[in-house]
């Protein structure tokens, strides 16, 4: 057994939209909140920080620590893996460069991940993917009322 360490941030645009990624790796779909897994000798927030460059092309300023993962949960992808997810909010100065989409899985010929706005209120467990996320998104939605 093996710990993979994942790292989120939460962006949350001027209209009260938060970032989903759609990605499809390992054979499946699946919608998540951007990020990635920590690489050795990185920190949590450098790491963020990385994913969003490499994902985005977009630098952003981490802020708070929203979740940690307080239970089990077996890695969907990796049978001996237990992941340990860290969720941060981040923000970010110029949303206009991130190319959206409107649809889920409306990938460019060849890509394997897309990124699209949904409405943090009409936010749904089925708009998610893993578990985790699924807890998260009830948590952004409380902290927004």
């Amino acid at each position: 057994m093996a710990f993979n360490i994942r790292v989120y941030g939460i962006l949350i645009n001027s209209k009260n939209e938060v970032l989903l990624s759609d990605e499809r790796r390992f054979g499946k779909e699946f919608t998540k909140f951007p990020g990635g897994g920590l690489e050795l000798g990185e920190g949590l927030k450098d790491c963020l920080k990385r994913e969003f460059q490499e994902e985005l092309h977009l630098e952003i300023e981490v802020q708070e620590l929203i979740y940690l993962t307080d239970f089990y949960q077996k890695s969907a992808f990796h049978k001996d893996d237990q992941i340990i997810s860290v969720y941060y909010s981040v923000s970010a100065h110029d949303l206009g460069i991130i190319p959206v989409k409107e649809i889920p899985f409306d990938f460019e010929v060849n890509a394997i991940e897309a990124h699209r706005w949904k409405r943090v209120e009409d936010l749904k467990d089925e708009d998610l993917t893993f578990p985790i996320d699924k807890l998260v998104a009830g948590i952004i939605k409380m902290n927004e009322k």
